[in-house]
């Protein structure tokens, strides 16, 4: 299992889909913040999802998610998929992605590298605990995020 690239270009500018869920009911949103690394001696990725998301129930309620990027063509649809909510409309109707199950959780054909993982914890980033600016900037009138971290079970190639 290799990955190799610059990780901090990868999610903060290139972006991702985070999926979670089965073939026949899942969502997906992009992400910018993300990580990954070592934890408890296993490959981790972790990710960040606001509670108000539709997304992150979907995060609560399934073992395994997945974190695919793609192409630069593909900037476009990581757009709307970060600013359009799956709880309001069908965002695969118009996406020009294919959904595919893999290791009991979603990702797409058109994806360049899915990252599978398998949740090992979730918490809930406190604001009492971030320097007042950072609160102020991202939390202001806004839900908080949970962090989820996952073992990374496999990383799947175009």
């Amino acid at each position: 299992m290799t990955f190799e690239t610059d990780i901090f270009s990868q999610f903060d500018k290139r972006w991702a889909l985070l999926t979670a869920g089965t073939i026949d009911n899942f969502n997906m949103m992009t992400i910018s913040w993300g990580g990954l690394g070592t934890l408890w001696n296993k490959p981790v990725a972790t990710v960040y999802v606001r509670t108000s998301r539709y997304t992150h129930d979907f995060m609560d309620d399934n073992d395994c998610f997945t974190i695919s990027f793609y192409p630069d063509q593909y900037k476009k649809m990581l757009g709307a998929m970060g600013s359009k909510s799956g709880r309001d409309m069908d965002k695969m109707a118009d996406s020009g992605i294919t959904a595919m199950e893999v290791s009991g959780s979603v990702s797409f054909e058109e994806a360049e590298v899915t990252i599978v993982c398998r949740k090992l914890f979730r918490q809930e980033l406190s604001v009492e605990n971030m320097p007042s600016d950072l609160a102020e900037s991202f939390y202001s009138g806004d839900a908080p995020h949970d962090m989820y971290i996952g073992e990374v079970v496999d990383i799947l190639k175009a």
